[in-house]
């Protein structure tokens, strides 16, 4: 490309750079029951929020002695997701368990 062809091409047009932040993140809470079993509580840990045995023990463990354990930290649209997941597996196996998401 000759030296004079080159001023032909323009300025190069840019974006202002958009600073990304991180998304808002929530936990996501079980809260004990009367009613639903520790087993099925241990169940729900590993298949939805991917715990291992003894994590998923240690979390019912919370659950059933201080009223409430932390599953998980998720995005909004994860955490709402895990909730829906859970509630349903309790409706489907006959227990009330409740899950709910707070801000971190």
């Amino acid at each position: 490309m000759s030296p004079d062809r080159h001023e032909d091409l323009g300025d190069v047009l840019t974006e202002p750079t958009q600073k990304t932040e991180r998304p808002r993140m929530f936990k996501v809470l079980l809260h004990n029951d009367d009613y639903t079993t520790m087993e099925f509580v241990v169940g729900v840990l590993q298949r939805v929020f991917n715990k291992s045995v003894p994590e998923a023990t240690r979390i019912m463990l919370n659950v059933h002695n201080r009223g409430v354990g932390v599953a998980g930290v998720y995005t909004a649209e994860v955490a709402e997701t895990k909730i829906e997941t859970v509630h349903s597996m309790a409706q489907a196996d006959g227990f009330p368990l409740k899950c709910s998401m707070e801000p971190e």
